[in-house]
């Protein structure tokens, strides 16, 4: 089954909501690690009004531009590779970041970020990016973005630890404002 961009969007936001926030919502149970089986996930969603084959979650899982959704080395269980505002251990084990990485955000949240750093919120983890370009694109699902340059490396000094996720995201608990440097002008 090929989907188009629109059906394509619309499964893989459902699929966050149930993968990394509220599996009850179709009612499903993730392990310790955030897996489900790809069976019992394609039969509550059958049941919920959603169906879904297994070669459209593959299609789903593979076009996803950030890669969010990983099935495990046998694909018969999936997770959300980060992003959960549910308690799941993903397993990453702490990593050494380069020295800057990236987080896009939009203007509006720049007051509150300058007097408290970037906070993980519902989140396990603040997200940060390898690039400025998927910095950008985050920042403007929000709003007009704007493109903080985090001190990785330091921070890492000073005994922050950071994770790699599967799709490349950065994850750390917390980045203090003396680690943020903020761009003259939004971008």
């Amino acid at each position: 089954m090929v989907m188009n961009e629109k059906q394509l969007v619309k499964t893989s936001k459902f699929l966050s909501l149930v993968l990394r926030h509220a599996p009850e919502t179709i009612g499903l149970e993730l392990d310790a690690q955030g897996w489900v089986e790809v069976k019992a996930l394609l039969e509550a969603m059958a049941r919920h009004g959603r169906p879904l084959t297994r070669p459209a979650l593959d299609e789903v899982v593979e076009t996803n531009s950030k890669k969010r959704f990983a099935f495990d080395e046998k694909g018969v269980r999936i997770r959300a590779s980060q992003g959960h505002s549910v308690e799941v251990a993903l397993g990453y084990e702490p990593r050494i970041p380069p020295a800057e990485l990236f987080h896009g955000t939009a203007t509006r949240f720049l007051p509150g970020i300058r007097a408290e750093g970037l906070r993980k919120g519902e989140r396990h983890h603040v997200h940060l990016s390898a690039d400025q370009t998927t910095a950008v694109q985050v920042g403007q699902r929000h709003g007009k973005p704007v493109v903080l340059v985090v001190r990785a490396g330091a921070m890492h000094a000073a005994g922050h630890t950071f994770f790699l996720s599967e799709n490349g995201v950065w994850l750390t608990d917390q980045v203090p404002p003396e680690f943020l440097e903020f761009p003259e002008e939004p971008v």
